[in-house]
C-alpha cells in the first residue's frame, strides 16, 4: 500500500479525555479513532491488526474442533429470565432497548442463553457430542469505567467458545485442550512470557475458574504469581487461597495484570434451565454439561501495545504487524532515488511481501517519526545515499540493528 493512497493519517494530538497509552498511540498512528469513551472505530492499519489478530484465533480454535458461527446481538428477554439473568440487579452492565412495539430485548454481553437454546435443535443424542461452536462477534457492556481505550470498551469484539459435552471427564479433558490453545494464541501474539494461568473464582459450578492474565503496568488487576510453577492467584480470591494452587508454596509475587482471556466450567446450569439434553444409549435423559471460553480480540491488541510501546513509538510483533516491511523513500524529488524505491516496492511484492510504501513528498524527519509511531518491525530506507552505495538500509525495530542489504538480497533477507 501507497502511503499517499493511505486516507488515515497520523496525528499529534488525541482527546483530552484519553488517558490510556494504548488509546493514544492507537490514535495518533492513524488505527483507531474514538467515538466516545469506551467505543472506537477500526481504520484500516487498526484494522489490518485485528483481523490479523482474529485469524490467529481462529487457527487455534479451528485446531481443537471449533465450529465457527455468528449469533445475533439482539436476545430475547425470555430466555434470560429462564437463567434468572434479565434483571439489572442481577447482572448491571446490561444495555437494553424496545422494539417499535414496545417489546424489550437485550444487546448481548454474552451469549451462554441464545447459544443453548439454538442447541436444541441439534443436539438430541449421545452421538450429537461433543461439539465446540464459537464466533467472533460484538458485545456490549455498560461499564462504569472505559478508561482503559481498548482494554476496557462498550462495544467490542469477543471470540466466544461453547463446549457441550456428554460427561464430566469428556468436558475435563476438553477443559485442558483449551489451556493449551489459549497459550498458544498468546504465544502468537507475543506476550506469552508474561502471561499466566491465574486461579480466579469459579462461581457456582467448581472451585476456581481460570483467566489468563498478562504482566503489565497499566492492568486494573493484581495478581500473586507463584515463580516455582508459572501460575497466579487473582486477588480477589488470595484471602481464601493465600498458597499457590498447584505446588503450595506461600511466597507469592504480586503483579499487576490485564486479564486477556478465561474458561469457565458451566456445569448444567444453563442446560437445565433452557431444557437441553441427550438421551445416551439406554434412551436416558441426561442434561447437556457446558463450558464457556473468551478473548477479546481487540483488548489483545491494546495489552500488546502497552506492553510493547513506549510513550511516542509502538513495535508490533511481526505476527500482527499491520505490514511486513516499512519502505521509507527519502529524496523522492530526486528520479534515480524515487525509482530504487519503486523498484524494491515492486521487487517485494512480487516475493508476497506485504509493504507499507512511504512515498509521500516529506522531511526525513517526519517520515521516520511517523514509521516509529506506525510501528512496522522492519523499516527499508531509500535515499541518494543509499543508492549510491547499491544497498538498502534495513532496521529492525525490535533489536535496534541496521544493516546495509544489496536490491537482490532484500527478499530473502527479510523472510528469514
Amino acid at each position: 500500500m501507497r502511503q499517499t493512497e493511505l486516507f488515515s493519517k497520523t496525528r499529534k494530538e488525541v482527546p483530552k479525555d484519553e488517558v490510556s497509552k494504548n488509546a493514544k498511540l492507537l490514535i495518533k498512528g492513524g488505527f483507531i479513532h474514538k467515538e466516545m469513551a469506551g467505543v472506537y472505530s477500526f481504520l484500516p492499519l487498526g484494522l489490518r491488526v485485528l483481523n490479523k489478530v482474529n485469524a490467529l484465533i481462529r487457527h487455534e480454535m479451528n485446531n481443537v474442533g471449533g465450529q465457527e458461527i455468528f449469533l445475533t446481538s439482539l436476545q430475547s428477554k425470555e430466555l434470560w429470565e429462564k437463567t434468572d439473568r434479565w434483571s439489572s440487579e442481577k447482572v448491571d452492565n446490561w444495555f437494553k432497548t424496545k422494539l417499535a412495539g414496545g417489546t424489550e430485548l437485550g444487546l448481548a454481553f454474552t451469549h451462554e442463553e441464545p447459544l443453548t437454546d439454538l442447541m436444541r435443535d441439534y443436539i438430541r443424542s449421545f452421538r450429537d457430542l461433543p461439539v465446540y461452536p464459537y464466533q467472533i462477534q460484538t458485545k456490549f457492556r455498560n461499564e462504569a469505567r472505559a478508561k482503559s481505550g481498548l482494554m476496557r470498551t462498550r462495544e467490542f469484539l469477543m471470540k466466544d467458545l461453547y463446549s457441550f459435552s456428554k460427561a464430566q471427564k469428556e468436558h475435563d479433558e476438553f477443559y485442558e485442550i483449551m489451556k493449551g490453545a489459549y497459550k498458544a494464541v498468546f504465544d502468537a501474539v507475543g506476550i506469552g512470557p508474561l502471561t499466566y494461568l491465574t486461579y480466579a473464582a469459579g462461581g457456582s459450578f467448581s472451585k476456581y475458574s481460570h483467566e489468563f492474565q498478562t504482566v503489565c503496568d497499566a492492568g486494573e488487576d493484581t495478581i500473586h504469581l507463584c515463580e516455582k510453577c508459572s501460575v497466579a492467584v487473582n486477588e480477589e480470591i488470595i484471602n481464601t487461597q493465600p498458597a499457590c494452587p498447584v505446588c503450595g508454596n506461600k511466597k507469592l509475587v504480586s503483579k499487576k495484570a490485564v486479564e486477556v482471556g478465561n474458561i469457565f466450567n458451566l456445569g448444567t446450569k444453563f442446560s437445565e434451565a433452557l431444557s437441553l439434553a441427550f438421551v445416551d444409549k439406554s434412551n436416558t435423559s441426561h442434561p447437556v454439561i457446558m463450558g464457556s471460553y473468551g478473548i477479546g480480540p481487540a483488548r489483545l491488541i491494546g495489552t500488546v501495545v502497552e506492553v510493547f510501546s513506549d510513550e511516542k513509538t509502538i513495535v508490533w510483533p511481526a505476527s500482527i504487524a499491520p505490514f511486513d516491511v516499512h519502505l521509507v523513500a527519502l529524496d523522492v524529488s530526486d528520479d534515480a532515488a524515487l525509482k530504487q524505491a519503486e523498484e524494491v516496492y515492486d521487487l517485494l511484492s512480487a516475493e508476497g511481501i506485504d509493504v507499507l510504501f512511504d512515498d509521500r513528498d516529506a522531511r526525513a524527519g517526519e517520515k521516520f517519526a511517523d514509521a516509529d509511531l506506525i510501528g512496522v518491525p522492519v523499516r527499508l530506507t531509500v535515499s541518494k545515499k543509499t543508492l549510491q552505495a547499491k544497498n538498502i538500509e534495513v532496521l529492525n525495530r525490535r533489536t535496534g540493528k541496521t544493516e546495509m542489504v544489496a536490491n537482490s538480497l532484500l527478499a530473502e533477507h527479510i523472510k528469514r
